[in-house]
């Protein structure tokens, strides 16, 4: 044997061994699991329930003291492999981890840069995005239950101007512009009672991701945001109910193991409105109908509004399989409905006229997915999903012997398939494809004189993306590259998107977070007369058409409807130590290709078909302190400019979007001692852009002149909110929860909306719309 093998080995001899003595040192430092849980007990005021299996020769390395309790539970998930679930911020389930082998991978890849955002429950990752966990959700005021799309709006860049769900402005954004998904299927309608109530039960939804820059390449749609929604998607053979009421609707669901390979999922809601006239119900209908043919008829001396009802209810259910290891199927449902009847009676000529009006609004979806796990780096999902639209309304003007149905309805079937590898915990390949058709209807049909008018318009679309996902060895940096193609037969029309997320922490406590995104999407909602649909849900869905001729009646009309496209960019700065996170975000985003139609105009501008853009610019300020795990404060402000071009509106000059809140600040605090939980906020924003009439020259040939469009603003908006919740057990198995909340405590009066009409004697009147005034609410819930 040569002097240099003999050598080589002697080297090779000595690493080997001192790594061993290192692996081994190390193996000494762990400590065994259950020690650790007894002083997190101690140090956060939890409690742990596991079976002694689950933990048994377990070790784990000791926790520093500066952790949160957030971030123990995320070291302790990556160092033993096994799930904690934290129930109600005091209890923790432990879990074995099902594929632990990819679960750990996605879990590197998704780094969390921040914990309890504003509340529990509420996470920033380092791609960007926000996940919102409704099972560990804390408070916020004038919340009692975890609301998602109320809570999406406690987030910085983020308000509705009229107080609803269903107009969500994300960055300027009409709530069209926003991708709802359901267990990945594209959602329509967004609200239960027209917008004050989110359609979504909460307590079968295991995360929500809220992309509002920097979007994943496997999203199309959405030039504003992504709300993405999911429900539980793993069998863990335990079963779990509960039931709940507020004073406006009741709800249950329960997990149902059916065998070790099968689980259901179910839960429902109903409202019971139509049963008990509570303070709350009373509330949301004065906001709701105040502006509605429902209400003009209630005030008209001609007319008698009886017997009106008005009901709601939703209904969801998945059934999970896992028919081997590797493979697994999920089927999924959906069910949303609201309606409102209402009857009218009237004496004409010495004769009793009574008719009945109604609306109906429903979204039903169905959907298949298959999941293959080939090996530990490769995994594949295809979905199948049919979502339907349906918004109906039979309307009966007795004075006038006339009767208008309108009809709008959206069919939307859907195949993809989506591609993940991931080599190693710093490396992460995601592709795909997607197949789309939507078809959209609208129908008028009048009596006296009649009229019918029926279209309807179909796009199939096709798209492939693909994105990689970067990580460095100590999870400072993250970077996301990605691009999707979209191609619209129809339309002749091929899209490039690309996409990019880049995050890097430096100075051990700041992180610069760079994001930008290229985007389109077919539907948007416009508004043809301000009472369409009896005034409440008047806006309806349509396809791009790229200015194509349609005809009706023999007659050939243009309704122009391009692809909307959206380009954004954004840079932010966060710091994050000792629990205090300071955070500033800019950006722009210019969005070409919206119609005058789509805006809700009720000025000179109402009845305009105008394509044109808006460009915004603006900067999100968050300034988030936290107490321990007590007391979270936070306060956050943003500053928009937000304003529309239409070449050929206002001399083809800028003028202010309908949605130019220039300045939003919200303060507020949550306080949380063991099983009670407070929380007090305020909001304020700068009054929203409005047309006056022209002081001088108010009235023209039947015709209201009015000055520059969006010249004015409305006062400024002012809410104050309360909400509490205190937790306790009934038996060893039930824990119940009961809440109260007061919504506008100081019940101010705040206009989120003006408009004007001139009546028969040329009369110029003005029209407000009110928020909800002091809204008090209770609820009840029990869990099994």
């Amino acid at each position: 044997m040569s002097k240099n093998i003999r050598f080589s080995i002697i080297i090779l001899i000595f690493f080997l061994n001192n790594a061993y003595l290192k692996a081994q040192s190390v193996q000494e430092e762990k400590q065994p699991l259950i020690t650790l849980l007894k002083t997190l007990q101690k140090t956060y005021n939890v409690s742990f329930s596991y079976a002694d299996e689950t933990i048994k020769d377990k070790k784990a390395t000791p926790l520093k003291k500066d952790l949160t309790l957030q971030e123990a539970l995320e070291f302790l998930k990556l160092d033993t492999n096994l799930d904690f679930e934290l129930i109600n911020n005091r209890f923790v389930v432990i879990k074995t981890q099902q594929n632990t082998n990819r679960l750990f991978k996605t879990q590197r890849l998704e780094e969390i840069v921040v914990n309890n955002y504003l509340t529990t429950g509420i996470t920033k990752l380092n791609d960007g995005s926000i996940t919102i966990n409704p099972e560990t959700f804390g408070i916020l005021p004038g919340l009692i239950e975890p609301d998602v799309l109320q809570t999406i709006q406690a987030l910085p860049g983020v308000l509705s101007a009229d107080e609803t769900v269903s107009n969500i402005n994300v960055r300027g954004g009409t709530h069209d512009q926003n991708l709802l998904l359901w267990d990945g299927i594209k959602m329509y309608q967004s609200g239960h009672f027209f917008g004050l109530i989110s359609a979504f039960n909460p307590y079968t939804t295991k995360h929500v991701n809220v992309y509002k820059n920097g979007t994943r390449s496997k999203y199309g749609d959405g030039v504003s945001s992504i709300i993405d929604m999911r429900l539980s998607d793993n069998i863990d053979n335990e079963f779990n109910a509960g039931l709940g009421f507020n004073l406006i609707n009741a709800d249950g669901y329960a997990k149902i193991p059916l065998s070790k390979k099968t689980e259901l999922q179910l839960s429902t809601r109903r409202s019971i409105t139509d049963l008990i006239n509570t303070s709350t119900f009373e509330q949301y209908s004065k906001r709701i109908f105040q502006d509605s043919d429902f209400n003009t008829a209630k005030n008209n001396d001609n007319f008698i509004s009886q017997n009106e009802s008005f009901y709601f209810y939703d209904v969801t259910a998945k059934f999970l399989y896992d028919i081997t290891k590797k493979d697994k199927v999920r089927l999924h449902f959906l069910n949303i409905y609201n309606d409102l009847n209402y009857d009218e009676q009237s004496t004409i000529n010495d004769r009793n006229e009574a008719l009945n009006s109604k609306l109906s609004q429903r979204n039903s979806a169905i959907g298949i997915t298959y999941t293959r796990d080939w090996n530990n780096t490769l995994s594949t999902t295809s979905q199948i999903y049919i979502s339907n639209y349906d918004l109906d309304a039979t309307n009966f003007d007795i004075l006038n012997k006339q009767r208008l149905i309108q009809e709008n309805e959206v069919y939307d079937g859907s195949a993809k398939m989506d591609i993940n590898y991931i080599p190693n915990n710093q490396f992460k390949i995601n592709g795909g494809y997607q197949f789309s058709e939507v078809g959209i209807s609208n129908l008028e049909d009048v009596s006296n004189p009649n009229f019918r008018s029926y279209i309807k318009e179909v796009i199939r679309s096709h798209a492939i993306y693909a994105e990689t996902s970067l990580l460095s060895n100590h999870a400072k940096t993250k970077l996301v590259l990605g691009g999707r193609l979209n191609y619209f037969k129809k339309l002749d029309v091929i899209l490039a998107e690309p996409r990019l997320s880049f995050s890097q922490r430096f100075l051990n406590y700041f992180r610069l977070e760079i994001l930008g995104e290229f985007k389109s999407q077919t539907t948007s909602q416009i508004i043809d007369l301000q009472n369409d649909f009896l005034g409440i849900e008047n806006r309806r869905w349509v396809l791009a058409n790229n200015n194509k001729e349609v005809v009706v009646n023999n007659t050939k009309t243009i309704y122009p409807v391009p692809v909307l496209k959206s380009k954004q960019a954004s840079a932010g700065i966060h710091y994050n130590k000792n629990r205090l996170l300071i955070s500033a975000e800019g950006y722009i985003k210019k969005v070409d290709g919206i119609t005058a139609r789509s805006q809700g105009f009720q000025n000179q501008y109402q009845f305009v078909n105008s394509i044109g853009r808006y460009n915004i610019k603006g900067i999100d300020v968050l300034l988030n302190k936290q107490f321990n795990t007590i007391i979270s404060t936070w306060i956050s402000y943003s500053y928009s400019s937000n304003n529309y071009t239409f070449n050929d509106l206002n001399e083809g000059q800028r003028f202010p979007n309908n949605a130019d809140i220039r300045h939003a600040i919200t303060f507020a605090g949550t306080y949380t001692y063991k099983d009670l939980k407070v929380a007090l906020g305020l909001n304020w924003h700068s009054g929203k852009p409005t047309t006056l009439p022209d002081a001088n020259n108010p009235v023209n040939e039947g015709e209201i002149i009015y000055q520059k469009p969006n010249h004015s603003n409305l006062n400024d908006y002012l809410r104050a909110d309360c909400s509490a919740t205190y937790g306790f057990y009934i038996s060893d198995t039930a824990r119940a929860t009961i809440g109260a909340s007061v919504w506008n405590i100081l019940n101010k009066k705040n206009i989120i909306n003006t408009y004007y009409t001139l009546d028969d004697e040329n009369t110029v009147n003005k029209v407000e719309n009110q928020s909800l005034g002091i809204t008090p609410n209770v609820s009840f819930r029990v869990r099994f």
